[in-house]
């Protein structure tokens, strides 16, 4: 999390378009201090209910960085409740196993003494998976040969939100390969509606 700011998923991959493990967290549109996946230090860190969620994932081989994708969970991750909707029935769903000892438990599910000695424990996790950044918005961009690439997908509305000073210093640099476009992604929520984004890439 940045003070005051954005907070920040990085992920990083060996394959440009292999999909990324998010283990026992689900995808987030955004980061909300209620969340029990948060750490209490992290909960505690300012006063902040909810903040903008920027995944950043960077494809490397075994020496250099080849590419860097930057996209905002809000044009990325469908709402909380779509996920909280599958999650709550497996969890609910187990808990109806009969003649077993449960545990309170962050992760799906935890099922004490599953033998006769009761020396068995069962723990029961969810390991979700999105789909590449780089395979998400194939139509925005392709992948090419080239040594580096940064893709940056920002909403316009968070895009008019920065600075008006550092917002025009931004559309006024003259930098080889940089390139901002006027871009429309599907809402994760409802993939028919639209949403305005600026499109920025600097390729070598």
């Amino acid at each position: 999390m940045i003070k005051g700011g954005d907070a920040i998923e990085v992920k990083k991959t060996q394959s440009a378009n292999s999909s990324l493990a998010l283990n026992s967290s689900y995808p987030k549109a955004d980061l909300r201090s209620s969340s029990q996946m948060i750490t209490n230090e992290c909960r505690a860190c300012e006063d902040w209910d909810i903040k903008n969620l920027i995944y950043c994932v960077g494809h490397t081989d075994d020496s250099e960085l080849k590419s860097l994708w930057m996209v905002y969970g809000s044009i990325y991750a469908a709402k909380q409740e779509t996920y909280e909707r599958i999650r709550n029935t497996i969890s609910d769903g187990i808990k109806e196993v009969p003649d077993v000892v449960f545990s309170e438990t962050k992760e799906l599910g935890r099922v004490n003494k599953v033998d006769p000695l009761g020396i068995t424990n069962l723990r029961i996790r969810g390991m979700w998976q999105i789909e590449n950044p780089r395979k998400v918005f194939d139509y925005l961009h392709a992948q090419g040969s080239n040594k580096f690439e940064l893709i940056c997908i920002i909403p316009l509305a968070n895009y008019q939100k920065i600075p008006d000073n550092s917002r025009n210093s931004f559309e006024k640099l003259k930098v080889d390969g940089l390139n901002v476009e006027d871009k429309k992604v599907r809402d994760p929520n409802n993939p028919a509606k639209l949403i305005d984004c600026k499109l920025v890439k600097f390729i070598i």
